[in-house]
């Protein structure tokens, strides 16, 4: 090059110029990436970088580490913000949600947790209140235990969670269309090398954020764990504008993409591992080797930030984090792939369900009309679930009460074994309920995720069946396959049924298996993996 005393010109491309936000590309929306011709710009870059820095000494070199070390730096900030927007969410989240029950006579602005702490945290349930908390039941001096009270918090409770719904919903169909459902699909998209500005722009972050929390609060059978996703991505493209070596090559920013994908995964289940294997096998379509230490170190810091702002003040990355401490018995797979099958075929029912509700959606007129459609299934979700209380409460909480394991001063109905029918009959109504209502919810205009509600399916008929192997085991401890019951007193955890039944419904809704080992916890108890 220097012989001939220039560089190489660069091939002409077929994309049309266009410019995004005042930042010039050479892509317009819905173009895709030419990968060669990228990767000809960064060469070029790099050229022009070292062809200036000759002669230049010292200043000379600092520029060039400083042009490498730019990756890095990026991944840096990409998982600090991402951290920082999972505690907001989740602090958001729990806030709002509380609100549709009551609010805190000593401060408004404290969810139901903080402003009763005088509760007993170890048997503390979904629903305890306290002196300083005001029901919306008992407003005005009304007696908390009349029929009328009753009728107040439900109401109060139907009302507010439709408003918030509703409110997300609009947001999403004024400020941006982006924003709705979970983003994953259209990351994939995008990391295959397709073009779509708004997708990722400052504006659908904004609405992603504030609407996710309004719609997880609402207590639609939706979750933020996928939409975090959609939420690191936004953070990865804003932040790279700033970087010219991202700014304007969008091969390279897919790299960064990756990075940032797994960082959402890693803080919305606090699993840094999971999050990049996430990345590397459900998202990324080019994940060189250098990338791939990117994307780790980028989800690792990410949970870091988390669990440093510790969003529950319990130290915990997310609030069904477990760690069981009695081991399982080798007669207890046969449950177990009794429950993977009953995951599978759920998960095919949904998936077939589903796809029939989408093609009516583009067929009637339904789609002409989000916002009411939001508003409605909203309406039956709140005046159904009120009703059952492993439906009531925020769904996250719920699923740390079903994987909870149960100590001798447990005060649960999951706990008691004398009233295990009627625990199980309100699992068994909770589990079929939310399943319909998450096919008639997965798809509206609001920001969702389905891995909370999947999860949370498989987690109530996977308790029920831990229940029942727990009573048969304690009806007749004297069995061969039961010698280990002789030794211990409980020697069935339901709770890790119910984890597993997560397990199976995820991989039976999503179809992803592998992955789901690192992604669920990496939960141990006495050495054994799950």
């Amino acid at each position: 090059l220097e012989e001939e005393g220039g560089l190489p010109e660069l091939h002409p491309s077929r994309y049309s110029k266009g410019s995004v936000d005042g930042l010039d590309t050479i892509y317009c929306d819905f173009d895709t990436i030419d990968w060669t011709r990228d990767a000809e710009l960064d060469r070029r870059q790099r050229l022009l970088l070292d062809q200036s820095c000759k002669g230049q000494g010292i200043v000379g070199k600092i520029k060039k580490q400083a042009y490498r070390v730019q990756a890095w730096v990026l991944v840096i900030l990409i998982s600090a913000i991402t951290g920082l927007f999972a505690a907001v969410i989740d602090i958001g989240v729990d806030w709002l949600a509380d609100t549709r029950f009551g609010y805190c006579k000593s401060d408004f602005m404290l969810n139901l947790k903080y402003c009763c702490q005088d509760i007993n945290n170890d048997n503390e349930r979904p629903g305890d209140t306290c002196a300083d908390w005001q029901d919306w039941g008992s407003l005005g001096g009304v007696d908390p235990t009349s029929s009328w009270a009753w009728m107040l918090s439900y109401t109060a409770y139907v009302a507010i969670s439709v408003l918030f719904a509703a409110t997300s919903a609009w947001w999403v169909g004024i400020f941006s269309h982006w924003a709705s459902g979970s983003g994953i699909p259209e990351v994939k998209t995008i990391l295959g090398g397709f073009v779509i500005h708004a997708f990722a722009g400052p504006m659908t972050l904004v609405v992603k954020v504030a609407g996710l929390m309004l719609s997880v609060a609402s207590g639609l059978n939706l979750g933020k764990e996928g939409p975090l996703v959609h939420v690191a991505m936004c953070v990865g493209n804003a932040l790279s504008r700033f970087f010219p070596k991202y700014a304007k090559n969008q091969a390279k920013k897919r790299e960064i993409f990756s990075a940032a994908a797994a960082a959402g995964v890693s803080v919305a289940f606090g699993a840094p591992i999971g999050g990049v294997l996430f990345s590397l096998e459900e998202v990324s379509y080019y994940f060189p080797h250098k990338t791939l230490w990117r994307t780790f170190f980028c989800a690792t810091i990410a949970a870091l930030v988390l669990q440093l702002i510790d969003p529950f003040h319990n130290g915990k990355l997310i609030i069904f984090q477990t760690n069981f401490t009695h081991s399982w018995m080798p007669i207890e797979l046969i449950p177990f792939m009794l429950i993977g099958a009953i995951g599978g075929l759920l998960g095919a029912l949904f998936i077939k369900l589903n796809l029939i509700l989408c093609e009516f959606r583009k067929t009637s007129g339904l789609r002409k009309w989000p916002v009411t459609e939001v508003m409605a299934v909203a309406l039956v979700t709140a005046a159904v679930s009120y009703m059952n209380e492993y439906m009531r409460f925020n769904t996250s909480e719920v699923i740390a009460e079903l994987f909870n394991e149960c100590s001798s001063s447990d005060t649960s109905p999951l706990c008691n074994y004398d009233d295990a029918p009627k625990t199980m009959l309100s699992l068994a109504l909770a589990s079929a309920t939310r399943l319909i209502l998450t096919v008639f919810t997965f798809g509206i205009k609001v920001p969702a995720g389905l891995f909370i509600p999947s999860m949370a399916i498989g987690a109530s008929f996977g308790r029920i069946v831990g229940t029942l192997v727990g009573m048969f085991a304690n009806a007749y401890p004297d069995l061969w396959i039961l010698e280990e019951c002789r030794r211990e007193t409980n020697c069935i955890t339901p709770g890790v049924y119910a984890l597993i039944g997560s397990a199976a419904m995820l991989g039976g809704v999503t179809r992803m298996t592998g992955m789901l080992e690192k992604r669920k916890k990496q939960c141990k108890y006495r050495g054994k993996n799950i």
